[in-house]
């Protein structure tokens, strides 16, 4: 692949792990679409609203047919409506699948409390879906959420952006390619502003959770300690969540998962102590080297060729890794979360009309619920525990 300027244009990843450039049109084609597929917004107005841009998204992809929305505001109802330039909307959004049957749906509202319900909504109908992270609340619900799936053939895909950045694919192709030598820990940490914690864990740590369990597999066990000002959280310490998020306690996170290759990755959040979320990311340390990666699609990403991980002594340089590699011009002119759901939805098509997994689907988005329920299990149990997890119910309503 050449170093041209792609401007609006689709990355995908072909099966190998690399990237593959196509346009909307010539991509739906190869993938076999002969008509537009239907799709329906659900939104919560008040209650999570339309995520990040999951309901205009779709005013990009010409290739679909925007055809309804729900919301169980009016106010916000109609304001969608008019948002997304369609004239049937629902105030419940069951009727809205029913009489409109879409082919895929945005389960847009950033709140967790009905992201099980909408879902399996769609699921037992066949609908395919793309939904705000997190994704649901307890392990049962995502059991029984993509057992659902399984049997309907519906596709899920999680609007985590910076999964789908070529710049995450070029990672794991360095990672691949052994330029860090072995990879020795991740460490990743929130942004820890007012949601520092176990808040901060479910809302944003969902986006790093992902990345390293990208990069490095599914953990063995995790070990890990919640405490609310300076004292380990208990009973009387857990409370109902923000943004439906269920049983919640704890104002510090320290967790320590083991990877398949024997690494060990790190999460870890305070709250007020993030100063502008600016340490927001992944950071992978290696025999020879480190790799940072901030959260977002086509955020920064740095090499560091450092054995010592020390470039105040070694003298050595943070290196900027693009789609193309380490210290090349980056080719992809678009970034932010909108052009990353958009190549989202364009992979969840894809993913439909190939009878594939999307990049980021209900698989691993169980996986990283399964991470941050571990961090709960862990401390309720005062030891590390194995993963997958044996229980599936949340551990802080269990203390």
């Amino acid at each position: 692949m050449n170093n041209t300027k792609l401007h609006r244009r689709s990355w995908l990843r072909s099966a190998a792990g690399g990237v593959v450039a196509l346009s909307t049109a010539s991509y739906l084609r190869a993938a076999g679409a002969n008509e537009r597929l239907r799709v329906g917004v659900i939104g919560r107005t008040g209650h999570g609203d339309y995520g990040h841009s999951l309901d205009t998204v779709w005013l990009d992809v010409p290739e679909v047919q925007l055809v309804a929305v729900a919301d169980d505001s009016p106010a916000g109802l109609a304001e969608a409506a008019k948002r997304l330039n369609v004239t049937k909307a629902f105030a419940d959004y069951r009727e809205m699948l029913d009489t409109m049957k879409p082919h895929v749906v945005s389960i847009a509202p950033r709140w967790l409390d009905t992201h099980h319900e909408i879902a399996l909504a769609c699921a037992q109908r066949g609908i395919h879906a793309y939904m705000e992270k997190p994704f649901v609340r307890t392990l049962a619900e995502a059991d029984e959420l993509i057992k659902t799936c399984e049997q309907t053939g519906a596709k899920l895909a999680l609007a985590c952006q910076t999964r789908y950045s070529p710049k995450v694919a070029a990672v794991k192709r360095l990672l691949d390619e052994g330029k860090i030598g072995r990879v020795l820990e991740y460490r990743a940490r929130g942004k820890e502003d007012d949601r520092g914690g176990a808040e901060d864990l479910w809302v944003l740590g969902t986006h790093l959770l992902d990345l390293i369990q990208f990069f490095g597999g599914n953990p063995t066990w995790c070990f890990a300690t919640l405490t609310e000002q300076g004292k380990p959280v208990a009973k009387a310490n857990v409370r109902e969540g923000n943004e439906g998020l269920g049983p919640l306690a704890g104002d510090r996170v320290e967790a320590r998962y083991n990877m398949p290759d024997g690494s060990t990755a790190y999460f870890a959040s305070c709250r007020g102590l993030g100063k502008g979320g600016g340490r927001f990311g992944v950071q992978i340390f290696g025999s020879e080297g480190a790799i940072d990666v901030m959260a977002g699609y086509m955020a920064s990403v740095k090499f560091l060729p450092d054995p010592a991980w020390s470039p105040g002594r070694s003298n050595k340089k943070w290196l900027n890794v693009s789609s193309a590699g380490i210290d090349l011009p980056e080719p992809v002119t678009v970034g932010g979360n909108i052009e990353g759901n958009r190549i989202a939805v364009l992979d969840l098509l894809a993913a439909v009309k190939e009878n594939r997994s999307p990049l980021c689907g209900m698989y691993e988005a169980r996986a990283t619920l399964e991470m941050i329920h571990a961090v709960f299990e862990s401390h309720r149990q005062q030891q590390p525990v194995p993963m997958p997890l044996a229980s599936r119910t949340h551990a802080l309503a269990q203390l």
